[in-house]
């Protein structure tokens, strides 16, 4: 009879100590529930502070405690997730410090700033300028030199509804009477307190590289880029972005719907349909006026070029713009930029060693220009096409322009002075259009128009493209990296913007886009994305998707558009 083989498993008492094992194979060892900071305090660099970690698949602040033995990634200001530790614990610097200084002004946080920063607006207070700016930084740079900590609590949502209401936060009310948890998490400096929606740094002795700048009525808050994490790029002056914010704030006076706590309220009460109508009427106003201010200048135009990044709905908007052109009598000729892509073998390739498309140098310019010129001029051109599968450009169709017509020219180039340098300037008119900036969860706590335009493409490619949520996630920072070099640098070059963003499109998405976040595999990098998106997605009540028209911007994301076929019509060459 064969000898039983002994077990060498037995129980045996906890060991006082975890350890925590980081890439490349380092093995780190503590005391039990000792804090993340801690154990990584040997990992940051001079050009890259570690603000957080991966642990054990998903994201934790620094203060959180190893109860068992992890594996730990961790995360530093050069990431995505790591600025936005970095950019919201500064806003909470930020308001604990005014407060301090300023008790009865009210600060709201309003939009981001492409060279890194939000615009921040002082109401309550009469002529905040420069004086009362340098005293609200130098007290901020007070509390860093400080290392105070910022204190995290759990309190019931009944308690914290209580104290915003006693403060007079009633954008922060609305919000949470529409929480479907029964706690929330505050966290406080000294004697401020507030709730910001992600992660924070422990305290507040890592915020050293911020700066504040006075920017038309109010100021803007400036901090680092992830490229360079410890630089304030120079700020650039953006009096049309500017502009086109405070269009959309008074859009939303005339909505009565300051704060996604407000579109909660007005969904609950029945107003869905209103509020649909009422923003793409607003839309639609203002694709009018784009309109007519192309077609004031018909003698000159020639050529209307309309840029934006990804998923900001320049599609739709282009034969919208189109549909209202033909109603002043002017007929749109479209051509496609993607039409003159180069052969692939020509194609440039970016630090992965991937083709570039979103490359300027991707295109054929030389040859755009030539056919520009020609179309102008009256003459017959031969319009490219180009092979996707061969990557290849081939020869198309002949056309050519009946008098007074206006090529309609869609790509993220538009802007760029140098993809149409043999165009004179009053034959060209500029648009941007993207979702410029969104209805926010409250004063302090903004929602990124970069989320709007992932949200909005995770639905696209899913329903569109076959596309699962997670590699539309994981696609998307490729994606970022060629807007920051190729469109936003050139937003100001447009002769006027289009914001894209809809009041209700985050209600509106929620029902769509969460069962497509849920199915992102766990332990993945995806899937610690895919879990914020679905925490910011619980603030705001469904509505129903329905009511959304089929000729709205968002139909080009959820589908059903009914601009799919819709083609200007234009007549065919001459043999």
């Amino acid at each position: 009879m064969a000898r039983q083989t002994e077990s060498r498993i037995r129980i045996v008492p906890p060991r006082p100590t975890v350890q925590i094992h980081l890439n490349g194979g380092k093995v780190l060892e503590g005391a039990r529930n000792t804090q993340l900071s801690e154990f990584l305090a040997g990992e940051n660099t001079p050009t890259a502070a570690v603000v957080g970690a991966i642990v054990n698949g998903e994201l934790r602040e620094l203060t959180y405690p190893i109860e068992i033995d992890s594996r730990v990634r961790p995360v530093t200001l050069g990431e995505p997730d790591g600025m936005r530790i970095y950019r919201r614990s500064l806003t909470f610097l930020l308001a604990a410090a005014f407060e301090e200084l300023f008790p009865e002004a009210r600060l709201t946080v309003d939009h981001s700033v492409a060279s890194g920063g939000y615009f921040c607006q002082v109401d309550r207070y009469d002529s905040f300028g420069e004086e009362e700016i340098r005293c609200l930084e130098e007290r901020m740079r007070e509390l860093v030199e400080q290392d105070l900590p910022f204190a995290k609590l759990q309190v019931p949502l009944e308690e914290a509804i209580a104290f915003f209401s006693e403060k007079d936060y009633a954008d922060k009310v609305r919000l949470l009477q529409h929480r479907r948890k029964p706690h929330l998490v505050l966290y406080q400096l000294g004697s401020f307190r507030d709730y910001h929606h992600g992660y924070m740094l422990p305290s507040s002795g890592i915020l050293k590289w911020f700066a504040l700048a006075r920017t038309g009525s109010g100021f803007t808050l400036r901090f680092p880029r992830r490229h360079l994490p410890t630089t304030l790029l120079p700020m650039p002056e953006y009096p049309k972005l500017l502009a086109t914010f405070r269009e959309y704030g008074d859009w939303l006076n005339t909505l009565g719907i300051p704060s996604v706590g407000s579109l909660n309220d007005a969904i609950g009460a029945g107003r869905s349909r209103e509020l649909v109508l009422v923003a793409e009427a607003l839309h639609e106003g203002r694709i009018a006026e784009v309109a007519r201010m192309v077609a004031e200048r018909r003698d000159r135009v020639r050529v209307v070029l309309i840029a934006g990044p990804s998923a900001s709905g320049k599609t739709t908007f282009s034969k919208r713009l189109s549909i209202q052109l033909m109603t002043l009598g002017l007929t749109p000729f479209p051509i496609e930029l993607d039409s003159y892509f180069v052969d692939r073998e020509q194609t440039p390739k970016d630090e992965q060693g991937d083709y570039d498309y979103e490359a300027l140098a991707a295109l054929d310019v030389v040859r755009l220009n030539r056919d520009l010129r020609l179309f102008i001029g009256g003459e017959r051109v031969r319009i490219p096409r180009y092979d996707f599968v061969r990557g290849k450009q081939e020869e198309g169709e002949f056309a050519e322009l009946a008098p007074g017509q206006i090529i309609i020219l869609e790509g993220i180039h538009g802007l760029n002075p140098a993809l149409v340098p043999e165009i004179p300037a009053e034959h060209a008119f500029r648009i941007y259009a993207s979702a410029l900036t969104q209805l926010n969860l409250d004063r302090y706590n903004r929602v990124s128009t970069t989320d709007t335009r992932l949200l909005r493409r995770i639905v696209r490619d899913a329903t569109q493209r076959g596309y699962t949520a997670q590699e539309t996630i994981r696609r998307w920072e490729s994606v970022r990296r060629g807007e920051k070099r190729y469109i936003f640098p050139f937003q100001e070059n447009a002769d006027v913007m289009f914001n894209s963003a809809l009041v209700y499109e985050g209600s509106a998405l929620v029902p769509l886009v969460e069962p497509l976040l849920r199915q992102v595999p766990f332990g993945t990098l995806e899937h610690v994305e895919a879990k914020r998106l679905l925490a910011f997605l619980e603030w705001f009540v469904p509505l129903d998707t329905g009511l959304i028209p089929d000729n709205s911007i968002l139909r080009e994301f959820v589908g059903s558009s009914i601009l799919n076929q819709f083609t200007p019509w234009q007549a065919p060459a001459k043999a």
